[in-house]
Order: C-alpha cells, then sequence, then structure tokens
C-alpha cells in the first residue's frame, strides 16, 4: 500500500493569540505533512506574518475579512492540483493545536478502514486541557447539535476507541481529496457554522463512513461560537447564524417525508422556545430564534436548490444517517431540561454535550449496529428525588382516601356546587357583561377565580371537572410539593424539609377543605408555603431577584385572594409586620409591588367587595351554615382544627405543637423560633377573631388563618431540627431525649395520614352530585325561563341549567330578589297571587328536591295558578299558569371589554416580570497571545 499524502490547509482569521501554539503543535507532528499552505482572511493581529513566518510568503493566499473558512478551503485546494488517488486534506483552525502523535493516529484509522473518507480526533477543550469537547457530533431532527457529553466532563477515557458517528468538526478533520471534490466540499452558503456537519452527511450519502478515533487528540478554543473575536464573515450574531445553519442542513439534507416533519418540529419547537425566551426576559435570544427560523422559510427557493444539488444518495443514505442521529426520546428530554433550566434561573436553552452519547462502536461492525445508546437512568433518578417519593406517598394517601370521590360522574356537594361545563363555558360567563345565565341576572363582575379555574380548565383540555379535581383532590400532594420546594433553600436538611412539607400537608385544614368542597381554601393551602418563600427572598435577596420576588408574590397573591380574600389582609399584616423589623435598601418598593400587583389585577371586583364588608369572609363557593361549626372550641383552634365535617380528632396534630414548644427550650435560633411562633399565634388569633363572626346568619370558617398558623410551626420546628443530632451525639439523656422529640414529632404526619386513610373522606362532598335542576325543567327551558327550585326552608332561581362555578356566587338586584322571597313563601304557604309576581321575573316552573314533604306537594297542588308536571322520589316539578315575561338582558358597561382586555395584558407582563432571568455566568478569560516562531522549516 502507497504511502499517503497529506495536504495541510490552515485557516485564520484574527486568530493570533492561539495561531503560534497551533503552527508549532503542525511543526511537532511525528508524521510529517507533505505540503502545507495558509489562508489569511485579512487578520489585523498579524497573524498572516505567522502564517509566512511558518509556511513562507509563498504558501500564504490572502484573502477579505469576509471570506468564509469554505470559501478558504476552496481557493487554497484550487491553487494545489492533486496528489493522486491516495490524497488526504487535513483541515485546521488557527484556533486548533493537535498533539503531536494527531496525523499519525488519524492516518492509521484511514488505512484501517478501506471506506473511511472522514476522520476526525477527540477535541478538548483550549483553556481546561482536561475537559472534552466533542467525540463525534450528531444532530436531531430540529437542528440541535449533540456531542453525548456531560457539561465539563474530563477525559479519563470513558469515550476511547474508534467510533462511526454522523459528524466531526472541521477542527483537524482529515478527508480523502477525491471524496472531497466528488461531494463538491463545504458548502459557501454556510460560511460558519454545520458546514462540518453538511458535508459529513453529504459524504455518507455517498456511501462512505466518518469516524472518530480518540488516539487524535486536538486542542479547541471555538473562538467564534464563544465570541473570542469578532466575527466579519456574516453581520448576524453567530448564535443566530447558527441556528439558521442548523435548520438549514437539516432541511436540505433529510428525504421528503423526514423534512416536512421536522420542518413541523422546528416551527413548533421555534415558537416555544421564543416564548420561554421572553418570559426569561431574553428579547436577544428570542429574535435571534425568530430570525433563523424565519430566514429559512422566507427563502424556500434557496432551500429547493440546496435539497437538488444533495438529492443524490440521500433517501438511501437516511437508513445509515437516522441511526446516528438524536433518539426521538432525547428530543424530549432535552425540552424537559430547557425548561427546568428555565425555572431554576438559567439559561432556557438546551446546551450542546449533555443529551446522550452520539454515537456507537464501529471498529470490526457493520454499520447497521451503530444504534446509538438509549439513557435508561433519567426516571430512575427522578423517582429516586426525596420529594418525588414525598409527592407520590402523599398522592398515594389521598387516593385511597377519596377512593370514594374517584369513581363518580359529577363532584360536587358543601361549599362546591355541582361541576358542569367546560372551559368555554366559564370564560363564555367570565367575560359577559351581563350574566343572564345566573339566578335572577346580574351585572356584577364574576368572581376572577373563575378566570384561573377557565385557565386551568383549558390546560385540562377543557375538561373543568378534571382541574377542579386536582385542584380540590390533589391539594394534598400539592400542598406537599410546593412545601418541600419552598424550604430548599431555608432548612437545608433533606429528612427535615420531608417531614415539614408532609406534616404541612396532612393539616386538618385540608383534610376538612376537601371534606366540604371547599375549592379555595384548598387553592389557597398549597400557595401559602410559596407565600412564605416568595416572601423571604424579597426581603433578603439582592435588588434584582427581589424585584421578581415581588411580582411573582404579587401575582400568586391575587389568584389567592380571588379564591378567599381574606388572604389578601393576612400577607399584607404580615409584610408590613417584616419591614418594621427589618428595613432593608428597597424592600419597601419591592412589598408595595407585591400589595398593589393583586389590587390592579382585581381592581373593579375588589370595588365591589368593599361595599360589602363581609364578603371578605367569605371565599369562592357556597356560603352555608352546616359547614360550620357554630360552638368551635378554642383548644380547637390551637390544635390548627377549624371545626366542619372531615377533621381528624384533636390529639392528632398535638405532637407538632409538643415539638413547637420543645424548641421554645433552646437558647440558640432564639430569633427563628420568635419569629414561628409571632406567625403561628398571628394565625390563630386571625382564626379565633373570624370564626366569631356571623354572614348571613353563619359564621365564618377559619381554615386559612390556621393554613398560616400552621406553616409558621412547621417551619419553625424544621429549621431548629438539626439541634436534635446534636442532643443524640451527647448520649444518655440528651439521646433518649431527642428520640422521643423525633417520635413526637413523626406522629403527627403519620397519625394524621392513618386516620385519613381509615375513615375517608367523611363529608358533604360527594363523586354523584345529583343535577341540581331536574332534566324536565331543563328541556321546558329552551326559550330563556327561569325555575325556582325549593329545597327546606332554601330557595334558588335557576336559569336552564345547574350554575357554573361562581354564579350561585353573583350578587343579585336587593328589591328583585326580595319580591321573589316573598313570592315563594307565599306560595308555599298557600297564599293565593304569588305566582304571578315570579312570573313577572321570568319564572316558569317551580322544583322542589327530593325528599318531597306530602304537605308541600298538596298545598302547590291546590294553587289555581300551578300544574303539576311530575312528582317522584327524584322530586317534583310544577308550571306556572301565568303567562311569564321574558326579562330583558341589560347591556354590558362601555368599561367592561376594554377593561379585560386590560386585565389580560397586565397578566402577561406581571408574569414577564415575575419569571427568573439568566443568571449571569463569568465569561472564559481569553488565552495570553503566543509569540511568533519560526516553523515547518522543512515543510515543502
Amino acid at each position: 500500500m502507497s504511502r499517503p499524502y497529506v495536504t495541510v490547509v490552515v485557516v485564520a482569521h484574527d486568530g493570533g493569540r492561539w495561531l503560534g501554539e497551533t503552527l508549532r503543535a503542525l511543526a511537532s507532528q511525528s508524521r510529517r505533512p507533505d505540503r502545507v499552505i495558509g489562508v489569511d482572511n485579512g487578520s489585523r493581529d498579524g497573524s498572516a506574518d505567522l502564517l509566512a513566518q511558518a509556511f513562507g510568503r509563498g504558501n500564504v493566499i490572502s484573502l477579505p475579512r469576509s471570506a468564509a473558512f469554505a470559501e478558504s478551503v476552496a481557493e487554497a485546494l484550487g491553487r494545489l492540483p492533486s496528489a493522486g488517488p491516495d490524497e488526504w486534506i487535513w483541515l485546521l483552525h488557527d484556533d486548533c493545536a493537535p498533539d503531536r502523535w494527531a496525523l499519525e493516529a488519524l492516518l492509521a484509522v484511514a488505512g484501517q478502514e478501506p471506506k473511511a473518507a472522514v476522520v476526525g480526533p477527540k477535541l478538548r477543550d483550549w483553556l481546561d486541557r482536561r475537559r472534552l469537547l466533542e467525540v463525534g457530533v450528531t444532530v436531531g431532527r430540529t437542528g440541535r447539535r449533540d456531542t453525548g457529553l456531560e457539561p465539563h466532563e474530563f477525559d479519563q477515557g470513558q469515550h476511547d476507541g474508534v467510533r462511526e458517528v454522523m459528524s466531526v468538526s472541521t477542527a483537524g478533520m482529515l478527508v480523502r481529496r477525491d471524496v472531497w471534490e466528488t461531494v463538491g466540499g463545504l458548502d459557501p452558503f454556510l460560511p460558519l457554522f454545520r458546514d462540518d456537519l453538511d458535508l459529513c452527511w453529504r459524504i455518507r450519502n455517498a456511501g462512505h463512513k466518518v469516524l472518530v478515533t480518540t488516539s487524535a487528540v486536538a486542542w479547541h478554543a471555538e473562538a467564534a461560537a464563544r465570541r473570542r473575536r469578532r466575527l466579519a464573515v456574516s453581520g448576524d450574531h453567530p448564535r443566530r447564524l447558527d441556528r439558521r445553519n442548523a435548520i438549514f442542513v437539516v432541511m436540505a439534507n433529510l428525504p421528503f417525508r423526514a423534512m416536512l416533519w421536522a420542518l413541523l418540529r422546528n416551527v413548533l419547537g421555534s415558537a416555544f422556545r421564543t416564548l420561554m425566551f421572553i418570559v426569561g426576559k431574553q428579547p436577544a435570544n428570542a429574535l435571534d430564534e425568530l430570525v433563523a427560523m424565519g430566514s429559512v422559510l422566507v427563502h424556500p427557493f434557496r432551500l429547493m436548490r440546496a435539497r437538488r444539488a444533495r438529492h443524490y444518495g440521500r433517501k438511501k443514505g437516511y437508513i445509515r444517517v437516522r441511526r446516528l442521529m438524536t433518539p426521538p426520546g432525547a428530543a424530549y428530554r432535552r425540552l424537559v431540561d430547557m425548561v427546568q433550566s428555565f425555572l431554576a434561573g438559567g439559561v432556557p436553552v438546551d446546551s450542546a454535550g449533555r443529551h446522550h452519547h452520539v454515537s456507537a462502536s464501529s471498529s470490526g461492525e457493520d454499520e447497521e449496529q451503530a444504534l446509538v445508546p438509549v439513557d435508561s437512568g433519567a426516571v430512575k433518578r427522578f423517582l429516586s428525588r426525596p420529594g418525588v417519593v414525598l409527592m407520590l406517598a402523599l398522592a398515594a394517601v389521598s387516593l385511597v382516601a377519596e377512593r370514594s370521590l374517584l369513581l363518580g360522574d359529577r363532584l360536587g356537594g358543601g361549599a362546591l356546587v355541582p361541576v358542569t361545563g367546560g372551559a368555554g363555558d366559564l370564560w363564555a360567563f367570565y367575560t359577559e357583561g351581563f350574566h343572564d345565565g345566573a339566578g335572577l341576572g346580574s351585572d356584577a363582575w364574576a368572581p376572577p377565580y373563575v378566570a384561573v379555574v377557565a385557565a386551568l380548565s383549558t390546560l385540562a383540555l377543557g375538561k373543568t371537572w378534571l382541574a377542579v379535581s386536582v385542584l380540590l383532590l390533589g391539594s394534598v400532594p400539592l400542598a406537599g410539593a410546593t412545601a418541600y420546594l419552598a424550604t430548599r433553600h431555608v432548612v437545608p436538611a433533606v429528612p427535615a424539609r420531608a417531614w415539614a412539607a408532609g406534616t404541612y400537608a396532612l393539616l386538618p385544614v385540608a383534610t376538612g377543605a376537601i371534606a366540604a368542597g371547599r375549592l379555595g381554601t384548598a387553592v389557597v393551602f398549597v400557595l401559602v408555603p410559596v407565600y412564605a418563600s416568595l416572601g423571604t427572598t424579597l426581603l433578603s435577596a439582592e435588588r434584582r431577584r427581589a424585584r421578581r420576588a415581588a411580582w411573582a408574590l404579587g401575582l400568586l397573591l391575587a389568584v389567592g385572594t380571588a379564591f378567599v380574600p381574606l388572604t389578601y389582609p393576612m400577607v399584607a399584616v404580615l409584610g408590613g409586620a417584616a419591614l418594621a423589623l427589618r428595613r432593608r435598601r428597597g424592600a419597601v418598593t419591592s412589598v408595595a409591588i407585591a400589595l398593589l400587583v393583586p389590587v390592579a389585577l382585581l381592581f373593579p371586583w375588589l370595588a365591589e367587595l368593599v361595599t360589602e364588608p363581609g364578603r371578605i369572609l367569605r371565599e369562592a363557593g357556597l356560603h352555608d351554615p352546616a359547614l360550620v361549626d357554630p360552638a368551635l372550641a378554642p383548644e380547637s383552634l390551637l390544635m390548627l382544627a377549624p371545626g366542619g365535617p372531615g377533621l381528624p380528632p384533636f390529639w392528632v396534630t398535638a405532637g407538632l405543637l409538643v415539638t413547637a414548644l420543645a424548641a421554645l427550650l433552646m437558647r440558640r435560633q432564639r430569633t427563628i423560633v420568635a419569629i414561628g411562633w409571632g406567625v403561628a399565634l398571628y394565625g390563630t388569633l386571625v382564626a379565633i377573631l373570624v370564626s366569631r363572626i356571623e354572614i348571613e346568619g353563619a359564621r365564618t370558617w377559619p381554615g386559612v388563618p390556621l393554613a398560616f398558623a400552621g406553616t409558621g410551626l412547621v417551619v419553625l420546628v424544621a429549621l431548629t431540627a438539626h439541634r436534635l443530632a446534636e442532643l443524640r451525639a451527647g448520649g444518655g439523656l440528651r439521646r433518649l431525649g431527642a428520640t422521643a422529640v423525633v417520635a413526637v414529632a413523626f406522629s403527627t404526619p403519620l397519625l394524621a395520614a392513618g386516620w385519613w386513610v381509615a375513615t375517608g373522606v367523611r363529608g358533604p362532598l360527594t363523586g354523584d352530585a345529583p343535577d341540581v335542576l331536574p332534566a324536565l325543567a331543563a328541556a321546558r327551558s329552551q326559550n330563556g325561563e327561569r325555575t325556582l327550585v325549593v329545597k327546606g326552608a332554601a330557595f334558588t332561581v335557576l336559569h336552564g341549567r345547574t350554575p357554573l362555578l361562581g354564579e350561585a356566587e353573583l350578587p343579585v338586584p336587593a328589591e328583585a330578589a326580595a319580591r321573589v322571597a316573598t313570592a315563594a313563601q307565599g306560595l308555599i304557604g298557600g297564599r293565593g297571587g304569588d305566582a304571578a309576581t315570579l312570573a313577572q321575573q321570568g319564572i316558569a316552573m317551580v322544583a322542589v328536591a327530593p325528599p318531597v314533604p306530602p304537605g308541600l306537594a298538596r298545598t302547590l297542588d291546590s294553587q289555581p295558578s300551578l300544574e303539576r308536571l311530575s312528582l317522584s322520589e327524584a322530586g317534583g316539578l310544577w308550571r306556572l299558569a301565568e303567562p311569564v315575561t321574558r326579562v330583558p338582558v341589560k347591556p354590558e358597561s362601555i368599561l367592561h371589554r376594554p377593561w379585560l382586555w386590560a386585565q389580560g395584558v397586565m397578566v402577561l407582563v406581571m408574569v414577564v416580570l415575575a419569571a427568573p432571568g439568566r443568571r449571569e455566568s463569568p465569561q472564559e478569560a481569553p488565552a495570553e497571545p503566543v509569540p511568533a516562531a519560526p516553523l515547518l522549516a522543512g515543510a515543502s
């Protein structure tokens, strides 16, 4: 076999700080190249002189600064005639220094594999010589570049060997010249980035192999990608240019059907990434993503020409190529990584080099076996996290305890109206100016929590029952998750965090809210730990982070206030107290933002609320006196028991109270103990106060104040838990006492979970809530007729269907409500003439909920203005003989629609302001310039 002929092409552009070392590395090769040529693209830092000193003036070509790498290589090879069929081209960047044996190792692999047309080295970082950059590269159908390496992975020989890969970098690429000329070399349309991928893809389609050998090593500075020098070849930002070229290369090289699917994924993926960039306060990245995708879409003929040029072997080669592309599952893992990075405050982009192992061994194996191994440990790692284990355990407890509610047709009962309708119905109810479908009609603003449920229902594919079930029935695991995550920066010990989250999630407030159908309390219960975490960040973090926390707290406080208005004054008092105790620069502004955001978002509804102060103590749902304990003892409140159905015995929470009292005996961390007990006493005092206030004949349920109190106790115990380890280490009685305290502390979540699982949900909430309106009445209400529904001594007016969430809470005109009440009482009492009053309000039927008292049925039958339609165990229905007057729909206010648009815009702006921004990371320092020296004196 003849000796291979090697031509080295070195391309330089303002690379003087690296070029000296690159040229010295080339001069020291164990296998000397046969000829060398340098190309300088208008360098202004002396790079041309370095090339001339190394190669001689006659072996250096000068091109304009705007020349692309592909043009430079093509110009160099155009001046050098072919040296025969065994000639190889070795491409080197000015910032790529190969090791002494690199060329020899590359040629050895090329000689062993006859079908090899491209061989690349292992690339390491220029600054940190141990860190891996590439051991071959692959790509996904969205153009995302994958190296198969973990972030900052060190080279310990774990990837050593010869492998077939999708592509190798042009930095150190060894390629057969005849194959290069057959496929046309590098595409000049790709001045930077992805030109190597495009070349290797075309070479593979031509039937050749692309290999990487780790015996050859080169150190690469990636100066262009890392913006260590200015780019003259293109006016676009490197990120934009890289993204555009990535999409273009994939679209140009995929077969037609695969290209269409990849095009759809790229369009949707770019839209999603753009949104993530905007929310992450990175408008430049968002613009780059849009422009990159747009530049491909608005030039279809350019893409068609590229596809026509790559037509040969594309379909046949794709069978081999797709085995080396990113596996489908990796794209979804990358999406999770991107969102996780965004939520953690990092850069919401998917970095190359950390997603999967890109290549398979091809040494002595067929191409068909070059498959990409699948990462099978992600799910296992996820499920093994303590927070995930805790949430799964709480979910299991909830599913068993709520077994009687899971298989029903309609969730309802207690404070929760039977859940009907879909997301569209809720949005229509929230946005309409006059609510004709709500009882007697109302022009009041819809409760703002309806918009929150509508938004969640939209995410649940329009299923309101699913959104409500997750919020209410899933409030225990959700509260555990928020408590665990909210304390990650406050409670460093994972066991203490898990105990705190589990104990908080199983407080009596949660089980009582579920049993009574209190959707509002369930939502606020989930949000209280988040309030505590954001409040801590707002008061203690640096200015920018504190501002984001303020906007986030304000937005979530608006959500909590929409469900339970009492949440706002409770948080406001705590915010004022925190400012009084710890005044920090900028803290007043942050607290003001957090408190003004709910007012701005909920203003019209809050204005109506102020006119009726008693409504501040109510929450989302029906106000049923049967759900509140009228004789709630103070000791029950001290045990965090708000009264009502579904509560465990008082001794279940005794363990939490005992451990919190034990924390008072500690001499250290007195500030933490004082703050925790202060919050607990504050919540308890508010609970005692509101539980003594009567609204419309019923006392207020103190669930939300006790949630605040429970948060204070749980956090103070968790923060002092590390002292128990110190006591246990002391031995003797201290060890015994610490063990006893731990046992007492764990008694609360264990007893609460056991009691709840054993007894189930004991309360008015049911999974088979009956339809409030009889089916016959609904069928006869096609023209807008209303129905008076009587249940015991209470009554309500329905408009052709069961009311939606929030409709029963709308205030109605007092005069009309009084007339209907008087008429209904008279009709039930047997007085005549009352049917005409009902008919004037659009009421055409009277329905009696089961069981129907026989005396009431006889009374209604005796009324000449009523005609019985049905009477059975399912209830009774009578029709009014009087002509029914259709109540006219009132026109909506001219400010109604503009305010809804303004509210939507404010929500979007506040979401962006509250979203985590990009965390600044220190830039890598540039390498020091290397002095020039005469090189390659003997090369010709």
